[in-house]
């Protein structure tokens, strides 16, 4: 099963898709040059309200980026010193960086091995009377099982604020990423599924007097201009942002389809290689819609592998190399190495692989011919 020429299949392919929409995209930005208000203002409030009905949220709040959504959440619950707020040990930094930039204790949480989400089975022995919030995190595109995760939090009283920067769209029964805790916290990086052409954010809830907070919050804590009732910041979302955001989020079922596709046929590539099992797991799929915002891979030798598919030409990204509790800015907290044990094998064994909507079958089977010649050489 040798690679005879070498293809170039990036992890992500932004210049593809933008190409798709160019027409679309250059005549929103141009009205937004014409227009000259590039902060808040109707674009922004377009978006909110499209990105609040895609969600099944009653509001929409706009912001600077993913993990100000997460902070000015945590600012609009008056979380701070001498709390604690537990969440995932595996995730991007953000999450619990947003933590600890509050003055909140960060306490943390081993994932489940399948869903690489915060196990539910663990939240309860965590919860102190310090217990404040949990943020769940619903990572590579897959909620977490937000069921069970409510039940708890209900009995103790707790705010849920979920981390759904990267699952935009994902399901979980009847209810979408974002709508279901208190606060859903979205991030339209311009790597996300739905990303803008910078920074951007945005807070989903259900309640109005939140809602009204959050957009004080957002403007340096101002109801009304040069009077702060709180301590806020500027976590404003821009115009031409939103104006792109817009634009793009009328294809985003097709995208998350395509990637599901996608999903698929890797699945049946590497099956009909012979891989899975031997040297490989595939990502499951457990809630009801999962928008592939990754496709993560468990692989025996996994750094060795991440070299020879850059080596061939093919992008791949270890997603995350260091469970967040042993980072340094964290090590005042103790956690000692075996503390999260399935945090620490994702963190030596997960790969992402391409998995963007444009995507050909040419360059997933090349992918996993690839894939299939390191291992036949480790053998040799």
């Amino acid at each position: 099963m040798g690679t005879r020429v070498m293809l170039k299949v990036p992890l992500l392919d932004l210049k593809a898709q933008y190409q798709s929409i160019k027409n679309e995209v250059d005549q929103a930005v141009e009205e937004v040059l014409a227009e000259q208000q590039f902060i808040l203002g109707p674009k922004v409030q377009e978006c909110e309200d499209a990105i609040a009905v895609y969600s099944q949220s009653r509001f929409a709040c706009g912001v600077s980026s993913g993990t100000d959504a997460l902070l000015i959440s945590l600012l609009n619950e008056e979380i701070g010193a001498g709390d604690e707020v537990i969440t995932s040990a595996y995730s991007f930094f953000a999450t619990a960086g947003s933590i600890a930039r509050v003055g909140a204790k960060p306490v943390f949480v081993d994932i489940d091995p399948v869903t690489y989400n915060l196990d539910p089975e663990q939240l309860e022995e965590n919860i102190t009377s310090k217990t404040k919030a949990i943020i769940p995190v619903h990572l590579f595109g897959q909620m977490a099982e937000m069921g069970a995760i409510q039940k708890i939090t209900q009995a103790h009283g707790l705010i849920v604020i979920e981390d759904a920067a990267q699952a935009l769209g994902a399901e979980d029964g009847a209810r979408r990423a974002g709508s279901i805790g208190h606060y859903g916290c979205l991030s339209f990086f311009p790597a996300k599924n739905l990303g803008g052409f910078g920074d951007g954010g945005m807070v989903l809830t259900n309640d109005e007097k939140r809602h009204e907070r959050l957009k004080a919050l957002r403007m340096h804590g101002a109801r009304t201009k040069y009077n702060h009732d709180w301590l806020g910041g500027n976590f404003r979302l821009d115009a031409l942002q939103a104006a792109i955001i817009r634009v793009k989020l009328k294809y985003l079922d097709l995208w998350i389809a395509k990637r599901n596709e996608n999903a698929q046929t890797y699945n049946r590539l590497f099956e009909a290689a012979g891989l899975i099992g031997a040297a490989v797991t595939l990502p499951a799929r457990v809630r009801d819609r999962h928008t592939f915002h990754q496709y993560v891979i468990r692989a025996i030798n996994r750094n060795a592998l991440a070299r020879f598919l850059n080596e061939k030409g093919v992008g791949c990204e270890i997603y995350y190399p260091c469970p967040l509790p042993y980072q340094k800015c964290f090590s005042h907290l103790g956690h000692k190495k075996g503390a999260f044990p399935e945090s620490e094998k994702a963190a030596e064994e997960t790969l992402a692989l391409p998995t963007y909507p444009e995507l050909s079958e040419e360059q997933m089977e090349y992918v996993v011919k690839t894939i299939a010649e390191f291992y036949q050489s480790c053998a040799a």
